[in-house]
């Protein structure tokens, strides 16, 4: 019977998945306006999407996946991946995609979004083969090839510029990354990249080797009791990030539910391009009984670091530095200037309605940790030691998701969350979170939801909310409000704050996609008094609005209209910024073009406006434009055959409020700056 029903299912439904040839990768400018939402924290917003990238690009089994390997993907709602793993258990393993559609629940939007995240792998593939055989005939794996250059001249390659700040190497980013990977059985892979200024040299007492940077890892997973094993490059989450959390969080965005509850997905392969968030050593998952885990890791490295002589003719670490770059002998002295020792344990107990763990991490420095003193980091950590201790719990009762995590710094303060997802009936969707962080809790790699940057100094409540009229027409929204108890950043008072976001989604058919969105922030700010040293306060308020329209004109040709606004206003003065941007994809077979033409025009910073642009393959663009001026840019791509494709991007921002874009030694003369970038990509 269920083969009839398949039979069925394909000679019905093909239709469905009838996209563009573009369809079968991630639409990661979807992914940026979903999970972002607006991007004003000062991020490396471009590290987080190519770390995320890296992750989607491996479609997930649909017959292995667990159910933290679906959450992650932010598509599905918790009843949908309940209905998904009892159809499981109750029918054995999908035989396609398409039979995704016999699923309550899954109706053809939700299998349209999911289809470029996962597969039906052939079980016969896998059996009585060798690990070696199984690597050897992977077809899921690429070997990328980039090189990338700003054609105006930074002030850090003049010959004129001070010798300490004076870049070393070529204006030429070069970078290449492998991958071989079988999800749920094996992964195997290494990047390297050259920044440009940077070197590229064999110096063993630097630990250099050609690159600067150089990432690697190996991955063995589901070997009998062995869940999980990565040697190398590694990041781990666990819980809700309170603790140990990976560089993939998600901001508040269009998306209002699935993306306040972290996935507790454990250890992962680290194969992004960004130098900071790497662990490098051994992680491990270990089945001791029957649903009772045992995940542990270790990482020793050398982090970036500004060291300063103390009174005691001993090094300390002023500053920790995560931006990458070694381009000059100030950026160098820098570089790999203290060790980072890291290790963790979680003993966990998992069904499919309880999700439980006790965690413990400790991070050591070989340096002492002092960062200089100011009004608002009193309760900063200080010293060579950090310990955090904690547990969390996860419920599924029925079509509601439970989650929670409690952790505790062994010297300072702590933090814990508490939310829950619900699906209240088939339109109906509800997120309500409760996050609690003192002042004095300390941890180096959390991810957890917070308003600030980090998992500190903030109390808030989290209401989020989607409901759906049909499958064409849905309304997002959330409202958050959050207090700090503390000073903070340019905020020398204790102060509170909200926000909140309202989102139409219109979809008339499968080639045309609308969205509208608003979106208002109030935060307190200090306000500088000329007669007098000390600050005042005052709240700030922000009003973001987009527009957006995707139309597919025809089977080789969409268009892409953007409208983004925002108003600032402050002791009764208003600052506005806008961007209006226009994108054209065109397809034919092997060749591919995107362009975008976008004037912009911004009063200030606070009105910056960020936005996501079409890359090279597994590359992101994230730009703030801020000024006036023109942004175009063009990628072309060309896929030679099956196994080899090309791509070439050419940008340029022209400014008309400026003689020169920069500063410092990123400092270029003239109100025009271009970038050339191309890639390759072979698979085997």
């Amino acid at each position: 019977m269920r083969y009839i029903l398949l039979v069925l299912l394909l000679s019905g439904g093909l239709h469905v998945f009838a996209q563009d040839s573009s369809s079968d990768e991630p639409d990661f400018q979807k992914i940026a306006d979903d999970l972002y939402g607006a991007q004003d924290l000062d991020l490396n917003y471009e590290g987080l999407y190519d770390n995320l990238a890296q992750l989607l690009s491996h479609p997930l089994d649909i017959n292995k996946a667990t159910d933290e390997e679906l959450r992650f993907l932010k598509i599905l709602t918790e009843e949908q991946i309940k209905n998904l793993v009892d159809y499981r258990v109750m029918n054995g393993f999908l035989l396609s995609i398409y039979e995704l559609q016999a699923i309550p629940g899954f109706d053809l939007v939700t299998i349209q979004k999911i289809t470029p995240y996962i597969q039906v792998r052939d079980p016969a593939s896998a059996i009585n083969r060798t690990l070696w055989q199984r690597v050897k005939d992977e077809s899921d794996n690429y070997f990328i090839m980039r090189y990338e250059r700003i054609l105006q001249t930074k002030e850090g390659f003049r010959s004129e510029t001070d010798a300490n700040d004076h870049f070393k190497g070529s204006p030429d980013k070069l970078s290449i990354r492998f991958r071989t990977s079988r999800p749920g059985d094996f992964s195997f892979g290494f990047s390297a990249e050259k920044d440009a200024g940077e070197q590229m040299t064999w110096n063993q007492s630097q630990q250099q080797y050609g690159f600067d940077y150089i990432s690697f890892h190996a991955q063995l997973q589901n070997k009998g009791r062995l869940k999980n094993l990565v040697v190398g490059d590694f990041q781990s989450q666990f819980g809700q990030g309170l603790m140990i959390g990976g560089i993939f969080g998600m901001g508040k965005g269009g998306e209002t539910i699935t993306t306040t509850r972290r996935s507790n997905i454990g250890h992962l392969p680290y194969t992004s391009f960004s130098e900071a968030g790497n662990l490098r050593g051994v992680a491990t998952t270990i089945e001791v009984a029957r649903n009772i885990y045992w995940s542990g890791f270790f990482s020793h490295t050398k982090r970036d670091a500004q060291l300063n002589d103390s009174i005691q003719e001993t090094s300390i670490v002023s500053s920790l530095v995560t931006t990458g770059l070694h381009r000059s002998e100030k950026e160098l002295a820098k570089r790999r200037t203290t060790g980072e020792q890291n290790l963790g344990s979680v003993i966990q107990y998992k069904t499919h309605a309880i999700d439980a763990g006790i965690l413990y991490n400790q991070i050591t420095y070989d340096d002492p940790v002092v960062k200089s003193a100011t009004l608002y980091n009193q309760f900063i950590f200080t010293g060579n030691r950090n310990e955090n201790i904690g547990s969390y719990l996860n419920l599924t009762v029925r079509n509601a998701s439970l989650f929670s995590e409690f952790s505790h710094s062994l010297h300072g303060g702590s933090a814990y969350i508490a939310g829950v997802l619900w699906n209240l009936s088939p339109r109906v969707d509800l997120a309500i979170v409760y996050r609690n962080y003192d002042r004095s809790y300390h941890a180096f790699y959390s991810n957890a939801f917070a308003e600030g940057s980090t998992t500190q100094n903030e109390r808030g409540t989290y209401w989020g909310w989607k409901y759906t009229f049909n499958r064409r027409l849905n309304v997002t929204g959330y409202i958050d409000l959050f207090q700090f108890a503390w000073l903070r950043y340019r905020i020398y008072t204790p102060s509170d704050g909200g926000e909140w976001l309202v989102r139409i989604n219109y979809q008339p058919s499968r080639k045309t996609t609308l969205f509208a969105q608003i979106r208002e922030e109030a935060k307190s700010r200090n306000i500088a008094t000329p007669s007098s040293t000390l600050y005042t306060t005052d709240k700030g308020k922000k009003y973001n609005y987009w527009i957006s329209s995707d139309i597919g004109a025809s089977e080789h040709v969409r268009f892409k209209t953007r409208l983004q606004f925002s108003s600032y206003s402050i002791q009764q003065q208003t600052t506005r910024g806008m961007v209006l941007m226009q994108d054209i994809r065109f397809n034919m077979r092997k060749f591919e073009v995107t362009a975008r033409y976008a004037l912009f025009d911004t009063d200030d910073y606070d009105n910056r406006q960020y936005v996501y642009e079409n890359d090279v393959w597994l590359a992101f663009s994230l730009p703030a434009y801020y000024g006036k001026g023109v942004r175009r840019y063009i990628l072309l791509e060309y896929k030679l055959n099956s196994y080899i494709s090309f791509w070439f991007r050419y940008a340029d921002t022209r400014y008309t409020d400026r003689d020169s874009i920069g500063s410092g030694v990123d400092e270029t003369d003239g109100n025009v700056r271009s970038d050339l970038k191309f890639q390759t990509r072979i698979k085997f």
